[in-house]
């Protein structure tokens, strides 16, 4: 059983969720103490047990500690994993907080992608939240850097649910996949900039402003952009707002979510600035995605290296959590809030 002392480093979530899924794919156990210890609600969350409960039924693991702030789980999976289907049991709190759809899915991809068989699940919580995961972000820039490495997967919005306490509806197919290294340690050509801004439950000419206002933010920046916006479902009102760069080997951008008293034009500042950022660089992915393809390319059999315009302490932590499951020679240079070069070999 390996023991990981969860407010080492990051102290949160991202701890979590590595340490599940590097259990799931190892067959390893884990007991984690100190659960999110770091953070300002220590404890298992909804989402986290959102997740300890998927990825139990797919590794039919022998679970306990699983219950709302509780601050020890083991996890010990008694099976390699198998596909899911259907509709993951959601977990909520009393205040009605429930998981991020997209964080929970994430965590299940690579996991699923070794199950041999095709998954198709459905999964209920927020969409679009403020410094989160969104749909869009996932569907567009997560997924598509998970195919280069051969692991193929289908979302599909059903119903967008803002914040927490929301209750959107995200669908996902996952082809069982056979995964393969990247080398993007030079990002190669412009191939576009891209924006999406989602709206729901307000008038349609906000999202339309956003979205004009991002195409003249990147024309005096000398730069062209295809900028959509977008109406969709949803039970309660709320605007979102996702921008992303394109390369021949790299792909990195930024979200940002409406709240009280923020104009459309401030939302697209803000996400447009993130991702010029990005851009100013010569990383070849953004924070976020570093976070989302480290397991995928751990998992893979070839050597890997690629370059990350910031090396956050949540992505620092995820590589201490996998170390401790795997003898995989995963070396980072560079010094945290600078950019990074990471390579993975065996």
């Amino acid at each position: 059983m390996i023991v990981l002392d969860g407010s080492y480093g990051e102290g949160g979530g991202a701890l979590l969720r590595t340490a599940l899924a590097m259990s799931a794919v190892t067959e390893q156990g884990v007991r984690i103490e100190n659960v999110r210890g770091e953070s300002r609600f220590p404890g298992l969350d909804p989402e986290d047990l959102t997740l300890v409960g998927a990825l139990a039924e797919s590794t039919a693991a022998e679970v306990s500690g699983a219950d709302l702030g509780s601050n020890t789980l083991v996890f010990n999976p008694t099976r390699l994993p198998k596909a899911l289907n259907g509709k993951i049991a959601t977990v909520r709190s009393g205040a009605n907080r429930g998981p991020n759809a997209l964080i929970v899915l994430n965590a299940l991809l690579p996991v699923l992608a070794r199950s041999g068989a095709y998954s198709s699940l459905e999964c209920e919580g927020e969409t679009y939240g403020q410094g989160s995961l969104g749909y869009d972000a996932f569907a567009e820039s997560t997924l598509v850097v998970l195919r280069r490495l051969g692991l193929y997967a289908f979302p599909d919005l059903q119903e967008a649910g803002y914040g927490r306490e929301a209750r959107g509806c995200v669908t996902l197919d996952v082809e069982p996949s056979g995964l393969s290294g990247l080398k993007w340690t030079d990002r190669g050509r412009t191939l576009g900039m891209r924006a999406r801004v989602v709206s729901s439950g307000i008038p349609r000419d906000v999202g339309e402003r956003a979205a004009a206002h991002l195409r003249r933010l990147a024309a005096n920046a000398g730069l062209g952009m295809e900028a959509e916006a977008r109406e969709v479902p949803s039970a309660r009102p709320g605007l979102h707002v996702t921008v992303w760069a394109e390369y021949d080997r790299g792909q990195g951008g930024a979200s940002a979510m409406a709240g009280r008293g923020v104009q459309a034009e401030a939302l697209a500042q803000s996400a447009f600035g993130e991702t010029m950022m990005f851009m100013e660089s010569d990383a070849c992915l953004d924070p976020y995605l570093a976070d989302q393809v480290l397991l995928p390319l751990v998992l893979a059999p070839e050597e890997s290296a690629f370059k990350v315009s910031r090396l956050t302490q949540r992505f620092l932590t995820a590589v201490w959590v996998v170390k401790r499951f795997t003898p995989i020679r995963l070396t980072v240079r560079g010094s945290e809030n600078h950019a990074g070069l990471i390579t993975i070999e065996r």
